[in-house]
């Protein structure tokens, strides 16, 4: 009889058996160093610019040692600058000083067509083929763009089901579209909200909600994760459900797209768009993303047209005649500015060195690690009812969620937030009460979650005594 597989140990039982083996307990540094030596893409980090505690406006010097590289846990917000960024930029400056208009055609990155050259590794982080991949525009644009297309609301069938508390970006997006459409966002926006006590959208609550009103439903439209709580959403399943139903399936994958492993063709996603400057590393406001699947490739078509919709080959000949390009590069409508194809590539390229199952198996370990601990030291203690405590948001299945951690807290989140800032790390905090934690398998370590971790402490006990 075959071997059965091994039984993969959840982030809880790895670090407590990797510390067994060591003789020092799971909290002890030496774990972190020892979880570091391991780590196969640690010289990932080594291809980024880390900002020094002394570099950051807030830090306060007296605190901590300004010397020291900071704690980077806002890559759910903006990304790190790759080390290369700044050599292809001064590429494109230096070939648009010396050559001018050439530069259209000529160098390593044409002008003309410089995102295409990078578009198979977007594609590669996002699970789709080259072709079902566009760089261009903004995320809220693109999403726009794809809704025009794939919202046709009917009499009958005009609804689009998001999540009550998706990106305010994405609310007014599909609030515009429907009234766009001569609808009314109270009758065609369905909106899912957890039941209530729970911060989490259930699989199921989401699935019935779709078997139910399906028939009226045009477009379902999820972010792949939730900003917010940083739930991950079953993408498979729900676009399967969707599809059963006749629907159109879209999602917002800003802080999907380089955080978790995406599978946007094999899934059978219609749509999809996302941002690069966060999990993607590509510099604020970078070159956004959106995907369409092959299938509609010929069938669904864009409702704006632009000059670069249209064929490369005959693009230059000015006939006035659209030779559309099939799918998703039909919707390009202008050209891409080369200044932010270059932090892209840049980024890019680091990914390609690597893969999203590694990264992704590297994830959960280390947001694992950093989940380990604030319960170890942070949990709410009905012996020391006054010590300040932490509660995680974020569903404790990994298969549930990101890198990010979202945290609420005994005192107020304002205070935590400001003691961490003075002491060097660089977090996110959404209001009303949350404070975003995202430990960024592509850059920190496991000694950076212990670093993190100790200076909690510290700002929970000088937010208690404020």
């Amino acid at each position: 009889m075959a071997d059965k597989p091994p039984v993969a140990l959840s982030p809880r039982e790895a670090l407590e058996q990797l510390a067994a083996a060591l003789g020092c307990s799971p909290t002890s540094a030496d774990l972190a160093a020892e979880l570091d030596r391991r780590d196969d893409l640690a010289h990932l980090r080594q291809r980024f610019l880390l900002p020094t505690v002394a570099d950051l406006p807030p830090s306060d010097l007296s605190l901590v040692d300004g010397s020291q590289d900071c704690i980077y846990f806002v890559g759910n917000s903006l990304g790190l600058q790759p080390k290369s960024t700044k050599k292809y930029l001064e590429e494109e400056l230096e070939k648009w000083a010396k050559t001018g208009v050439h530069g259209h055609t000529q160098g390593s990155r044409p002008w003309a067509w410089a995102e295409e050259n990078i578009e198979d590794l977007m594609a590669n982080v996002v699970g789709a083929k080259p072709e079902e991949v566009a760089l261009m525009n903004g995320l809220t644009v693109n999403l726009h763009l794809l809704l025009l297309s794939f919202y046709k609301p009917t009499a009958t069938r005009h609804k689009i089901l998001m999540e009550d508390n998706a990106f305010p970006s994405d609310h007014y997006a599909v609030e515009s579209q429907i009234r766009l459409r001569g609808h009314d966002p109270k009758d065609s926006m369905l909106c899912l909200s957890p039941r209530p006590g729970e911060e989490m959208l259930r699989t199921e609550d989401i699935l019935e909600v779709i078997e139910q009103q399906g028939d009226c439903i045009a477009v379902v439209m999820f972010s792949g994760v939730q900003y917010y709580t940083g739930q991950l959403f079953n993408m498979e399943a729900i676009t399967r459900a969707g599809h059963k139903k006749g629907c159109y399936v879209g999602f917002d994958c800003a802080h999907a797209a380089g955080n978790v492993e995406l599978k946007l063709h094999d899934w059978g996603v219609d749509f999809a768009c996302w941002c690069s400057y966060k999990y993607v590393n590509s510099g604020a406001g970078g070159l956004a993303g959106a995907f369409i699947h092959e299938k509609h490739a010929d069938v669904v078509r864009p409702a704006l047209l632009g000059w670069w919709g249209h064929d490369l080959k005959t693009r230059f000949q000015m006939d006035h005649v659209m030779d559309l390009q099939p799918g998703v590069n039909g919707y390009r409508l202008s050209n891409q500015p080369v200044l932010l194809v270059c932090p892209l590539q840049a980024s890019l390229e680091i990914f390609n060195m690597t893969s999203m199952e590694a990264l992704r198996r590297k994830s959960i370990l280390l947001t694992g690690y950093l989940e380990y601990l604030i319960q170890h030291y942070y949990t709410w203690d009905p012996s020391r009812p006054d010590k300040p405590h932490v509660t995680i948001l974020t569903p404790s299945d990994p298969q549930q969620r990101g890198c990010q951690l979202s945290l609420s807290f005994s005192v107020p989140v304002s205070r935590v937030f400001q003691e961490l800032e003075r002491r060097g790390v660089v977090c996110d905090m959404r209001q009303p009460s949350v404070l975003r934690v995202a430990p960024v398998p592509l850059y920190n370590s496991f000694s950076d979650v212990h670093r993190f971790v100790e200076l909690l402490g510290a700002s929970l006990a000088a937010s208690g005594q404020k």
